[in-house]
C-alpha cells in the first residue's frame, strides 16, 4: 500500500487524498484520509499550495541561467547600478487555481510542483513597477493590455525619472 501511494503522488503531486482513497478501495483496500496523510509524511512528503511561477519556454529559462552565470562573480557594488523592474498580475477575489501537491522540503519549484502563470486575464488589476538597491521605485496601474509599445512607453515615463529620484 504505501509504494502504490508514494507512487501515486511521485508520477502525479496533485492527487488528492480522496482520489487515493478510491484507488485503494478499488483494490479492495479500506484506509482512510488521515492514513493517507500520515503514510505520505513519514515519507518525507507534506501537502502544500502549489506555486505559482511563470510559464516560461525553455529558451527563456536558458536565457535566464546564462545571465545568471555570467553574473555570478560580480562585485556586490555592481548591483547598486542596476534598476530592475518588472509587471505582475495581482488577483482581486483570491487566488485562483490553487492548488495544493504532496511534494517534499526542498521541491517547491520542481514543474511537476508548480501553476505555470500567465499576464493576462479578468478579475485582476496589471502593475508596473522598478526598484534598485537604494529602494523602490514607481509603481503604476496599467489601465490596458500589454504590449510593446505600451511597455516602451512606461518605461519612458517612469523608468529614468524613477531611476533619478533613487
Amino acid at each position: 500500500m504505501v509504494k502504490m501511494i508514494t507512487r501515486t503522488v511521485s508520477k502525479n503531486p496533485r492527487t488528492t487524498r480522496g482520489d487515493l482513497v478510491n484507488d485503494l478501495q478499488r483494490a479492495e483496500t479500506k484506509v482512510t484520509k488521515p492514513t493517507i496523510s500520515n503514510t505520505l509524511r513519514r515519507q518525507g512528503l507534506k501537502s502544500c499550495s502549489a506555486r505559482r511561477v511563470p510559464l516560461l519556454k525553455p529558451v527563456h529559462v536558458q536565457a535566464r541561467l546564462k545571465f545568471a552565470r555570467e553574473h555570478l562573480d560580480d562585485p556586490e557594488e555592481d548591483c547598486e547600478n542596476v534598476i530592475w523592474s518588472d509587471e505582475t498580475k495581482i488577483e482581486l477575489f483570491g487566488k485562483n487555481s490553487t492548488r495544493c501537491v504532496w511534494r517534499t522540503k526542498n521541491a517547491e519549484l520542481h514543474p511537476k510542483n508548480t501553476i505555470p502563470t500567465v499576464k493576462n486575464g479578468a478579475g485582476n488589476i496589471m502593475l508596473w513597477g522598478c526598484f534598485s538597491a537604494k529602494g523602490p521605485g514607481r509603481l503604476i496601474r496599467v489601465k490596458e493590455r500589454m504590449n510593446g509599445t505600451m511597455y516602451r512607453e512606461i518605461l519612458s515615463e517612469n523608468l529614468l525619472p524613477s531611476a533619478r529620484a533613487l
